[in-house]
């Protein structure tokens, strides 16, 4: 059965596979991607046990998973990741990643999976150590993303004047889960991934 996932759909730990040789955590355990409707299956979602919805109005209720409704303000632009209230939501977004109660694995969206979605997954990753420029390019796998938009959210993530959003090392024991270890990467689902990419 062909699965119909939602625009901008991926895991992000095999997206990371693109650049790195092992990923930070394991597959399968962070899913981006834009909303849902009530046609869609935990299948098209890649089997998530919570659901982070971004956007302003209601998810579907008829999967079974943990609905967790976080929207981003309206009154600022979310690519200003140096303003305080843009800092406050992400930081919101990222405590239910840490929280021992969080069922994983996580499906995060908004409206298209590109921009809500794609700050808080780029906050997530340079968190954990992930290099600025993967961080760059993994944002910009999303349809539509633009680059300058995309820089303008990393560097007001790096501006470390503003303070870490969350613990570093409980956000990485998070997404490690009981692994404990990095996981390689399978090469299939990267050569996957090379073939899905924009130009």
């Amino acid at each position: 059965m062909h699965h119909q996932h939602p625009v901008n759909f991926r895991d992000v730990s095999d997206a990371l596979g693109l650049w790195l040789d092992e990923v930070p955590f394991p597959l399968g355990r962070l899913i981006r991607g834009g909303k849902f409707d009530a046609m869609s299956t935990l299948a098209d979602l890649g089997f998530p046990k919570t659901i982070i919805n971004l956007r302003q109005g209601p998810d579907p209720q008829h999967l079974g998973a943990k609905l967790i409704h976080l929207p981003a303000t309206d009154s600022v632009e979310n690519y200003d990741t140096s303003h305080s209230k843009v800092r406050r939501w992400i930081a919101t977004v990222l405590e239910v990643f840490v929280d021992p109660a969080t069922q994983w694995p996580v499906y995060i969206h908004c409206t298209s999976g590109r921009d809500r979605t794609g700050v808080v997954v780029a906050a997530t990753l340079l968190l954990i150590g992930i290099p600025r420029e993967i961080v760059v390019e993994e944002f910009l796998l999303s349809s539509g993303a633009e680059r300058e938009s995309v820089l303008q959210a990393i560097d007001g993530l790096c501006n470390r004047s503003c303070g870490p959003l969350v613990d570093p090392h409980r956000l990485k024991q998070a997404l490690l889960g009981e692994v404990g270890e990095t996981a390689r990467v399978n090469p299939a689902s990267k050569q996957t991934l090379k073939e899905k990419r924009p130009d």
